[in-house]
């Protein structure tokens, strides 16, 4: 009769438990404007696949602030020149 008490089969590895706030990819697909200050507004947005949702307002504010500004932007551009005056009557 052999002592040797059997080996313990290998425990399973845990899985880690689901955490609802940690960092996932929204896989939000980001179409090119042709602007590059909106592109990059708009890139900025993927930082937030690396963050847990506390991280996400952070994100969110950078990235309106810098649309904003890039339509803010749109007010500051020249326009076209203005026509030339008509010449009035001389006194």
């Amino acid at each position: 009769m052999d002592d040797a008490v059997p080996e313990a089969p290998p425990a399973a590895e845990e899985e880690p438990a689901y955490d609802p706030a940690a960092p996932a990819p929204l896989n939000v697909p980001r179409t090119p404007t042709g602007d590059a200050d909106v592109d990059a507004a708009l890139g900025r947005l993927g930082d937030a696949d690396h963050l847990a949702t506390d991280g996400h307002v952070e994100v969110y504010e950078d990235v309106h602030r810098g649309l904003r500004d890039a339509l803010t932007a749109l007010d500051v551009r020249p326009g076209p020149p203005a026509p030339p005056t008509p010449p009035g009557p001389r006194s």
